[in-house]
């Protein structure tokens, strides 16, 4: 396959599927937005450790009884024996007690109850602060390509990294899973991932380019199939050892740890395609664009 394999001829498939993913990933956080968890938007988050199964409906009700309104309540935990209750609103102390109470009279003595709280002001300065810090990533990342490459590569990559980064969204969107500070995290670490395996094989490309002289659009088309061809086995390997790893930490590593394991997962997956079927076919469709405005040329002065 890595051999006779035409990794260029197909690019307006990988194009079409990739733009299906966008389009959807567009109508969902319009429609829905994301499920941003208490450390994105104002209020509380709850999470009760009641050792046993349970109904979400009774949660909900136990919560009620007391006056309080909790905006959704959610199954959590290996054994799915955790309540994780989210208020649209902060809860005094006192509220809290009677929330403590109310549940230990309902499910026993032995209910754990963990809380965390985040006014308006903290909640829009971590939004500010983690769009800051992809963005800022972002423009590093461009111009550390511009001057090791050259600017078409770098904006290969950078829209290769865009499309990994809001895929990861439109799955955390559609299926409405919390969106957390880890989330940043991972973010950042996709960033990374993503813009080091495109790097694999721009770098091949420019080295090949030595010795190639690319004066038509199939020259290009046979010189990003063999850097492909001769990265692909590398890249393969590469993912499949991380992937394993996150797999594992997401299976094993506890609650606290698994929406940020998967939007690694998500996107370590995105980026690995994407290396190969979305930044080096955008570097082939502005290199060829290149060629055919340099062929007109003569004939415009004409």
């Amino acid at each position: 396959m890595t051999s006779k394999f035409d990794y260029v001829k197909h690019r307006k498939y990988y194009f079409l599927f990739s733009g299906i993913l966008i389009i959807a990933g567009i109508i969902s956080l319009l429609s829905m937005g994301l499920n941003l968890g208490v450390d994105f938007k104002s209020g509380s988050r709850v999470q009760v450790a009641i050792g046993k199964t349970f109904s979400e409906n009774e949660v909900a009700q136990t919560v009620t009884k007391i006056g309080l309104n909790p905006g959704s309540v959610t199954t959590a935990g290996d054994k799915k024996d955790l309540a994780v209750i989210q208020f649209p609103e902060t809860i005094t102390k006192d509220q809290y007690a009677k929330l403590t109470n109310e549940m230990k009279s309902k499910y026993g003595n032995n209910v754990d109850l963990t809380e965390s709280t985040v006014n308006p002001m903290v909640s829009q300065e971590l939004a500010k602060s983690a769009l800051y810090s992809v963005l800022i990533a972002s423009v590093g990342i461009v111009i550390y390509i511009t001057i090791r490459f050259e600017f078409k590569f770098a904006i290969s990559g950078i829209l290769a990294l865009f499309h990994d980064v809001f895929l990861v969204l439109t799955m955390f969107s559609l299926f409405r899973i919390e969106v957390d500070l880890p989330f940043i995290a991972a973010i950042l670490t996709i960033v990374g991932y993503s813009i080091h395996d495109n790097i694999i094989i721009f770098d091949r490309i420019r080295d090949n380019l030595k010795h190639t002289k690319l004066k038509t659009t199939q020259d290009v088309e046979d010189l990003v199939n063999k850097s492909i061809r001769s990265t692909i086995v590398r890249s393969i390997n590469t993912v499949i050892t991380v992937l394993i790893t996150a797999l594992a930490l997401y299976i094993f590593g506890g609650e606290s740890i698994r929406n940020f394991m998967l939007a690694l997962l998500i996107g370590l997956t995105f980026g690995a395609y994407s290396s190969i079927f979305i930044a080096s076919q955008i570097w082939v469709q502005l290199k060829e664009n290149e060629i055919k405005k340099k062929k007109l040329a003569p004939s415009k002065q004409a």
